[in-house]
């Protein structure tokens, strides 16, 4: 809508990015230092990069130092809450990954096409990703500590409105709100029997003297597979429990019993343990869903449509008791844009599948039940509730409320954020590059 002084977080996209290029370079420097915390060049690059590829409008000739700017104060927030001794607990960290690492998938398509992209498997990217999910919440816990209590009158949103140039309003093109209800199909006893017996004859040939390596062609971990199921060294709390509990119990070169984790089943071997880090590989088998199953789904969604159909439920308690995504079960069912985060999505952001979905539909009616396939190859049912279609046009109070009441809150919190800053920086050793020394950013505003 307008330049922000500041954009404080990067999007998930950008964090994403900034690691795994960041793990690619040969050559970085560092640009500002703040106590025990850097800016990289790199850092700078990639989030300005993002700034003007979201950034409608003529850029001011200072946007790489406000982009800098922001980056700083975002290290002012983490040193300002090692001296406050503010932290997140390690259940909220694994918890915004598991939730960051699932949008991955869903932007990506599959589990398997995520980790053959980068060549590393999906607890190898939340091992990469944990310390960088953690400053951010912490920088996000700062910042609702300075700004929790702002709020935006529905005169200051007129106001905000108003003071925009006419010439200067967005033109949002077709916009729609889209909803789910996903249930997974339920794997039966005969079907999991069938993967722990494949796994126990295969641990069986290899206590008989094969190679853990010839097995691993029938592991469903692509990535790890190439490798002879190795997975590398992770410390303690990286990988998920039950797999890692059955791991630490081996001696290097043991074969653990067949092991159920949320990705399927696994036949483990400990490489080697070094300190607090450990190497395993592993043969993963998933136990496939039968059609039984996912007639099952299918009658449970039909059941629960009619229900929501006749007003005996909301779309949205449903979605939130009921639905296996949790991606959109949390915001009722919704999807939102990957973007800004509204629910109220541009139709060219909308994930392929669901657009030639909605595109049969009417707007205002719940689809019957849809099979499809999960992001790591799992059979599931959904509904599909297409709520609203708001046809292109320029921004307004009555269509867009939430849009601007967001921008208008959001440039009150920047102020506060400023003035924060402003007051904090002396407690805290700041020192920029003097390639940058143009950048007012020491100044008080």
């Amino acid at each position: 809508m307008y330049l922000r002084k500041h954009v404080f977080f990067l999007s998930l996209s950008t964090l994403f990015t900034t690691l795994v290029l960041a793990q690619g370079q040969v050559l970085d420097r560092i640009i500002a230092k703040v106590d025990n915390h850097i800016v990289l060049q790199s850092e700078l690059d990639l989030a300005y990069a993002q700034f003007v590829a979201s950034y409608d409008g003529l850029l001011p000739d200072d946007t790489r130092c406000r982009v800098l700017e922001t980056l700083i104060i975002n290290k002012v927030l983490l040193a300002k809450a090692e001296i406050d001794s503010v932290v997140v607990d390690r259940q909220q960290v694994d918890e915004q990954l598991n939730r960051r690492m699932d949008y991955f998938i869903a932007q990506i398509g599959s589990a398997q096409r995520l980790e053959e992209y980068y060549g590393k498997t999906i607890d190898e990217l939340k091992a990469d990703l944990r310390k960088q999910v953690k400053e951010q919440m912490i920088i996000q816990k700062m910042q609702e500590n300075i700004t929790g209590k702002i709020k935006a009158t529905p005169a200051e949103v007129k106001k905000f409105y108003n003071d925009i140039p006419k010439d200067s309003l967005p033109f949002f093109s077709t916009e729609v709100e889209v909803g789910q209800i996903v249930k997974k199909a339920i794997i039966n006893d005969e079907q999991k029997r069938e993967a722990r017996r494949k796994l126990t004859e295969i641990k069986l040939r290899i206590l008989n003297g094969e190679d853990f390596c010839n097995f691993t062609i029938y592991s469903e971990d692509p990535v790890s597979a190439k490798k002879c199921g190795e997975l590398g060294f992770f410390k303690k709390g990286e990988l998920v429990p039950a797999y890692e509990a059955a791991a630490l119990k081996l001696k290097p070169g043991e074969i653990s019993d067949v092991v159920e984790t949320e990705f399927g089943f696994h036949l483990i071997q400990l490489i080697e343990r070094r300190g607090l880090e450990y190497n395993t590989r592993h043969i993963l088998i998933k136990a496939n869903s039968s059609k039984k199953d996912i007639n099952a789904s299918i009658q449970f969604l039909d059941d629960l449509r009619k229900k929501i159909l006749a007003d005996s439920i909301s779309f949205e308690k449903a979605a939130r008791e009921y639905s296996d995504d949790k991606v959109t079960s949390a915001n009722g069912g919704w999807f939102q844009d990957p973007n800004t985060g509204d629910i109220r999505i541009p139709m060219e952001n909308i994930d392929s599948d669901i657009f030639f979905i909605i595109d049969t539909m009417k707007v205002g009616t719940i689809s019957p039940p849809i099979t499809f396939k999960l992001p790591g190859g799992e059979d599931a049912v959904r509904l599909v509730y297409y709520k609203l279609k708001l046809p292109p046009h320029q921004a307004n109070l009555k269509d867009d409320y939430q849009k601007i009441y967001k921008a208008c809150l959001e440039e009150k919190k920047n102020n506060a954020i400023n003035q924060w800053f402003d007051k904090t920086k002396s407690e805290v050793f700041i020192e920029i590059n003097p390639d940058y020394k143009n950048c007012p950013i020491l100044e008080t505003q």
